[in-house]
């Protein structure tokens, strides 16, 4: 989630701009159905009844938000729930603008222009924060998971769905097949083939489940579960601040 164009490793694939975004805004949310063969609709469900909001108001960061599919489903699923998108394809939140003025939720739901490590938020302003297939792509992770812990109130949630290396296992092995050649292979011909080529080469260079995990925990926040979906393709990490 950044402008910036240089990763932490040469060994990175050199993307995942806002830019790149933007380039394929239009055809996003068809592709993940297409590509996901629908389950990323379940996946971010799964997701967002973890955030189990109860009792008054609740503020809810979501970032990495795309075209605001996360935070429309927070609204529908949490009427007492106002939610802050932020990311940093404008092609993308135009899109995800005209969907919460279709769904007459703009007065529930914001989305800005931000980078993940740098949030523009003062200390302790969330409740609960959401990030959907999005920390793949910062640059520093560990600055964003500190910017995270920094505006997320004590004892609040977070919430990161993303995709990682299988596990192990014969299903995964198809899983990784899957994702290696096929998604490639579709978003090349539906959007562009440079921008399924990373993601592909940035799901392989993405930490394993357990270091993603601590550092988190290095960050301030304390995993309390991670569930796995799809083979273990699709990680989603559970913590509190």
């Amino acid at each position: 989630m950044t402008n910036d164009n240089k990763l932490n490793s040469p060994s990175e694939p050199l993307d995942g701009s806002g830019q790149m975004f933007d380039k394929i805004a239009k055809r996003y949310d068809l592709l993940n159905r297409i590509l996901s063969i629908g389950q990323d609709q379940h996946w971010r469900r799964a997701q967002i009844e973890k955030l189990a909001i109860s009792g008054g108001p609740a503020n809810v960061l979501d970032l990495a938000t795309g075209t605001a599919d996360v935070a429309l489903q927070i609204a529908y699923r949490y009427p007492q729930a106002t939610i802050i998108g932020v990311d940093p394809s404008l092609a993308m939140l135009e899109i995800g603008r005209k969907k919460i003025k279709n769904a007459g939720l703009e007065n529930r739901i914001n989305l800005i222009a931000g980078d993940a490590q740098d949030l523009q938020f003062a200390d302790a302003s969330f409740d609960a924060v959401c990030m959907s297939f999005g920390i793949r792509n910062v640059p520093n992770r560990q600055k964003a998971l500190a910017e995270i812990a920094r505006v997320t109130r004590k004892d609040g949630k977070v919430l990161i769905l993303e995709l990682a290396k299988t596990q192990q296992g014969r299903l995964a092995k198809l899983a990784q097949l899957y994702l290696r050649y096929i998604i490639p292979g579709i978003g090349g011909l539906l959007a562009g083939a440079h921008e399924y080529k990373y993601l592909r080469d940035s799901i392989a260079t993405f930490p394993g489940a357990d270091k993603f995990a601590q550092m988190m925990q290095t960050a301030g926040l304390h995993i309390t579960a991670i569930e796995h979906f799809c083979f273990g393709v699709v990680h989603l990490f559970i913590a509190e601040k």
